[in-house]
């Protein structure tokens, strides 16, 4: 069945992400050679290229697809997207960097409407409400309004994780401060966690956006359950994995950041 999916055209590369992703990059190297005197062992590339290649390997290539056939890998992709891609973003945009970009008044205006702990929230609600039943059916009709929530996801996403590792040094929060947001943080995610293992509990749940991609191919109507990927996937056990999986990765977005957060000892130039 996979491969009638491929065939089908689903598991496809984004040339037009990949091209902005590649841009983007360009644009990176230029800023940083004009504008700061980093050392050529600094870490902060690394991490920011890393970030751009995640997230393209997230949402530009056949992964993205492969993510929607069983909850356990969607919600790896959206840890992915949302706790691991945007600090690794941060933490590789150098000080003198940050401080040009920010001069465009619109970039100013969305980072203040990015206030870390609204951002947080926003975020935290947001995300839960994506991933009830409903929700999710409504999205598996609509790409279109589907892709544009998820957009929104991973700006909040950016304000949520900047009291941590800003490129702005002095907005970053101290030791003590930072302990008690990742505590926060973990608290207000938590219900989305819960609900996966409490539909598991329920009723297993179907994943509605696997009706999404079966719809694009030619194939009759089956009854039952349509299932690409083998048992667990698409099971009781599988969104127990699903909640298991963001509570994991959460954490560990948290670790790697603090601990990166410490080899970048970049201060501001001059």
């Amino acid at each position: 069945m996979l491969f009638r999916v491929l065939l089908a055209g689903q598991l496809t590369w984004s040339i037009p992400l990949l091209t902005a992703l590649v841009g983007i990059a360009v644009l990176y190297v230029f800023l940083r050679r004009r504008l700061t005197t980093r050392k050529r062992d600094d870490l902060q590339p690394l991490f920011f290229f890393t970030g751009l290649g995640l997230l393209y390997l997230m949402i530009g290539s056949p992964l993205s697809s492969i993510s929607h056939l069983s909850f356990s890998l969607h919600m790896v992709q959206m840890s992915m997207l949302y706790f691991i891609i945007p600090p690794l973003i941060l933490l590789g945009i150098p000080t003198n960097v940050y401080t040009r970009i920010i001069t465009f008044h619109w970039i100013k205006k969305c980072k203040n409407l990015l206030f870390p702990k609204i951002a947080l929230y926003t975020f935290a609600i947001l995300f839960l409400i994506y991933h009830l039943p409903v929700t999710l059916t409504i999205f598996s009709q609509s790409s279109l309004i589907q892709n544009g929530y998820l957009i929104m996801l991973f700006g909040l996403s950016f304000g949520m994780w900047w009291p941590i590792v800003s490129p702005e040094w002095e907005q970053r929060f101290n030791k003590e401060q930072k302990k008690r947001y990742a505590l926060l943080s973990g608290m207000v995610l938590m219900p989305a966690c819960l609900l996966f293992i409490v539909n598991a509990l329920l009723d297993g749940g179907n994943n509605p956006f696997v009706t999404q991609i079966t719809s694009h191919l030619c194939t009759p109507a089956q009854s039952g359950t349509f299932t690409v990927l083998p048992p667990p996937f698409n099971t009781t056990f599988d969104q127990l994995l699903a909640g298991i999986f963001m509570l994991g990765m959460h954490k560990f977005g948290l670790v790697l950041t603090f601990k990166l957060g410490n080899k970048v000892i970049e201060q501001p130039e001059s």
